[in-house]
């Protein structure tokens, strides 16, 4: 095996050592060699992806759809974003000029952000929320500004935003937003987003709107601010989560078409092109599986009914969640506020693994991160589990 020559030990880029590794991630690992533990940790579905998008992708490779696609995407798949929007969440996309398919949510979100942050730009982040975004926004050279909403049940105020800007100043380049949240499961109504919209559309600023749990909604309707802000926003979405391809790795970013024009370079740096079978396989989905995730959410509905009843039962307290597939839990005062050190207690004594609210930002401390992305079987072991260890 190679060893890295030592004149080379330190080069490379620096900004590399102000990162930390992803808490769900490096947590998720450090508990994963517990014997027997049940782990409600990664947002993944543990649904199977649907038969007829399945054998789409496998068709794909069998007739030998092997050459580069389309870098912004392949026409057919770009269509039925198009058209999935319109129909789905009334947002008006071309597909030609205003879409492009990424490789998951997470390259869209990494392009968003290359393309519109220069080094010394600020963008403002509501926390608690997937810590993703703060290493992708600090390794551009620009600063995340983290805002707790913990005060206001985890949605931002258009007064804190408003107030964010005004002390932040002309640095601040973009709003990120994420809904239905992760890992909090709250859902910002109409009225929420348009007062947002009301407040950033008097500045020179992006939204950047990652929006991939918006199919997985609890009895109320999901709004986009793209359909209030169209001219600011940067959508952002894909099928990890709607339709559990998560492997698939088929995400895509919407937007006004001159900025997407840029964007599409800095996708084809990153990575030329998505995969034929898999964007194959989400043309389908999109076409002919609308129904898919409405049934997929009956069933995550179910299990979050479940498992928030046996928290409230054991003395936990937290937001119900409206959509997506998480609920974040306040741990009971007389455990202490110390999320990580109860989160890993809990995995080696009760064998239940959890997320460390902390690893979210700002106002997640003293708080646990559960995913009912699980059978109902599992959540019910581990809040059996959990009672055992409490008591």
């Amino acid at each position: 095996m190679p060893k890295l020559a030592s004149s080379l030990n330190n080069v490379y880029n620096k900004s590399l050592d102000s990162l930390a590794p992803s808490g769900i991630r490096s947590f998720d690992k450090k508990i994963s060699n517990i014997d027997g533990i049940i782990k409600l940790t990664i947002g993944e579905p543990d649904l199977n992806t649907p038969e007829h998008v399945k054998k789409a992708g496998a068709d794909s490779i069998m007739n030998n759809d092997s050459h580069y696609a389309t870098q912004t995407g392949k026409p057919e798949l770009r269509d039925a974003i198009s058209n999935y929007l319109n129909k789905m969440h009334n947002l008006n996309y071309d597909a030609e000029s205003e879409v492009v398919v990424t490789v998951g949510a997470t390259e869209a979100i990494y392009a968003a952000f290359q393309t519109i942050l220069n080094k010394g730009d600020k963008v403002i982040v509501p926390t608690p929320t997937f810590a993703l975004y703060f290493p992708i926004i600090k390794i551009l050279g620009a600063t995340p500004i983290k805002v707790d909403t913990s005060d206001n049940d985890f949605v931002l105020s258009p007064e804190k935003l408003k107030e964010t800007l005004d002390k932040e100043g002309s640095s601040v380049k973009a709003v990120l937003l994420n809904y239905p949240g992760n890992p909090t499961g709250v859902e910002y109504s109409k009225d929420d987003l348009q007062k947002l919209a009301n407040v950033i559309k008097e500045r020179k600023l992006f939204v950047v709107s990652d929006e991939i749990y918006s199919d997985i909604t609890y009895n109320v309707k999901h709004y986009s601010i793209a359909e209030m802000l169209p001219e600011q926003t940067l959508y952002i979405s894909g099928l990890s989560k709607s339709h559990a391809m998560t492997g698939y790795r088929v995400g895509y970013i919407c937007g006004p078409s001159p900025i997407i024009k840029k964007l599409s370079m800095v996708h084809a740096f990153l990575v030329t092109a998505t995969t034929n079978s898999a964007q194959i396989a989400a043309a389908k989905a999109l076409k002919n599986g609308m129904q898919d995730p409405v049934e997929m959410t009956k069933i995550y509905q179910k299990r979050r009914d479940i498992l928030q009843k046996g928290l409230t039962e054991l003395g936990f307290d937290m937001p119900q969640p409206k959509g997506a597939f998480y609920m974040f839990a306040k741990i009971p005062e007389q455990f202490g506020q110390d999320d990580e050190a109860f989160a890993l207690d809990l995995a080696q004594k009760a064998k239940v693994g959890v997320i460390p609210g902390s690893a979210f930002g700002p106002g997640g401390e003293g708080h646990i991160r559960f995913s009912y992305a699980a059978s109902d079987a599992t959540i019910n072991e581990a809040l059996k589990r959990l009672k055992a260890y409490l008591n």
